[in-house]
């Protein structure tokens, strides 16, 4: 694709993507290929659909997705036939792929028994499902997903993360685009401090603050950092937005840099993440095709560019002070504050420093206002949470819920409870800085502050369940 040259290129671009010109408009098989869904066996799923299409001489586009969240489901595939919608089966193994691909791709009959939830058809007035697809439930009528509200997960699963095309017909950049056209970095601050986003990397000091500070904060250049290290056992946020929406941390990033004064920024992401540098290499590569990154951004005469930093499975290089020190080649180990990353961080100079889920989150609180935002979750921690739920739980997965949720509604109404019948024992918050939360305290809220008062942190995101055959010692 041509390099964008102005926003009305942007513009034009953006609607075409939506619209699905020049797009395919007959039926698609889509392969749920998060790390999630590759490590429960979908690359021979894959193989599987690859060779059955090729078999039957059928002409459907075969795409991959990243992760949708439903990880205990894996392998997941779609059969996505025009003006039906999704149907989202699983776990889909090899043998199961000659009937999925005769019954419901070539012979419109959904296969009940496999079918998990629907999506419905895009676009702007899609047609009824038809009888057999509207028996199968939305994925909001799903108890995985009831309480769920999915704002930095809205595109992962739903979007190919290796095609920009798929992410601008889903809003990405348009709050880029806006930011650049429309507002002022003063603004863009006013906005983010209103919105009242705390860091999502755990520390919870709100995000427009931090970046205000960095800006006023004196010495040039200044820069922005994402920490993508995500040490934490049983955390799998960060990894997983990269993997299934890499744009979103991007444009992010980028309007992140427009509001301090930045041409430059890092993103510091753990090598052990192979498939999430992969993709997220790939939309850098194409976001700079576009003008979306690079010099003078769609014309506007605003220029920022990303790199890569691989870490080395540091656990101490997650503390922004340690990460600052290993981008700049020294060993990753923390140093006293203040001075404080705002005022001299990355090479002595003035850096923000957030967390993957703050930067995505950015583009959504432009596009719907800070108000929007603020009205979600609990007062003084607005807007969602993401959590990686793992261990004795029955639906372990990527979990987003609105703030100040109890705690028991994630593990009990989303996660379906404790696995094989065993009776609930505790539940770690925050990784190795966190606590164990007991049956007590089920019914506390899930925010910053709440956590804090029952001896828990929120930490990154990770939540592993324990039962009452977990040796806490050992745990």
């Amino acid at each position: 694709m041509a390099r964008l040259a102005s926003i009305e290129d942007f513009l034009a671009l953006r609607a075409d993507a939506v619209s699905g010109a020049s797009e395919w408009n007959g039926p698609r098989v889509i392969i749920g290929m998060g790390t999630c869904g590759i490590a429960a066996g979908a690359q021979d799923t894959r193989k599987a659909v690859e060779a059955e299409l090729k078999a039957r001489r059928v002409e459907a586009r075969l795409s991959t997705v990243g992760c949708i969240g439903m990880c205990s489901r894996e392998p997941l595939v779609d059969i996505d036939r025009p003006g039906e919608g999704r149907i989202t089966y699983g776990p889909v193994r090899p043998e199961m792929v000659p009937r999925l691909i005769a019954e419901h791709l070539i012979g419109g009959r959904v296969v009940r028994e496999w079918a998990i939830g629907r999506l419905p058809a895009e676009g702007p007035s899609p047609p009824p499902a038809p009888p057999e697809a509207a028996a199968v439930p939305l994925y909001a009528e799903l108890p995985f997903y009831r309480k769920q509200q999915r704002l930095a997960l809205q595109n992962c699963g739903l979007i190919d993360p290796e095609e920009i095309r798929a992410a601008l017909a889903h809003d990405g950049y348009a709050a880029l685009a806006r930011v650049l056209k429309e507002m002022t970095p003063q603004r863009v601050l006013n906005e983010m401090k209103a919105s009242g986003l705390r860091g999502r990397g755990g520390a919870g000091f709100p995000t427009g603050l931090k970046w205000e500070f960095t800006r006023l904060s004196k010495g040039e250049p200044k820069y922005v950092v994402c920490n993508a290290d995500e040490g934490d056992p049983g955390a799998f946020m960060d990894r997983s937005i990269i993997e299934g929406d890499p744009h979103s941390l991007i444009e992010g990033m980028a309007i992140a840099a427009f509001a301090i004064g930045s041409a430059r920024g890092y993103v510091y992401c753990r090598a052990e993440y192979p498939l999430a540098l992969k993709r997220l290499h790939t939309a850098i590569a194409q976001a700079r095709e576009l003008g979306l990154l690079g010099e003078d951004i769609l014309g506007t005469g605003f220029s920022f560019d990303l790199a890569v930093k691989e870490g080395a499975g540091a656990f101490v290089c997650g503390e922004e002070t340690a990460l600052l020190a290993s981008i700049e080649g020294r060993r990753g180990e923390p140093r006293p504050r203040p001075p404080f990353p705002a005022v001299a961080g990355l090479w002595n100079k003035p850096t923000i420093l957030n967390n993957v889920k703050s930067y995505a989150l950015t583009p959504r609180i432009i596009l719907n206002g800070a108000e929007w935002f603020a009205a979600i979750g609990s007062p003084k921690s607005p807007g969602t949470a993401i959590f990686a739920l793992t261990g004795k739980v029955r639906h372990t997965g990527l979990v987003e819920v609105p703030m100040g949720i109890p705690l028991g509604e994630i593990i009990y109404d989303i996660g379906g409870g404790i696995a094989d019948g065993k009776r609930f024992k505790a539940v770690q918050t925050g990784g190795p800085l966190g606590g164990c939360i007991p049956p007590a305290h089920l019914n506390v809220k899930v925010d910053f502050d709440a956590l804090r008062e029952v001896g828990a942190v929120m930490g990154s995101g990770g939540m592993i369940v324990v039962d009452e055959d977990t040796c806490m010692v050992e745990f």
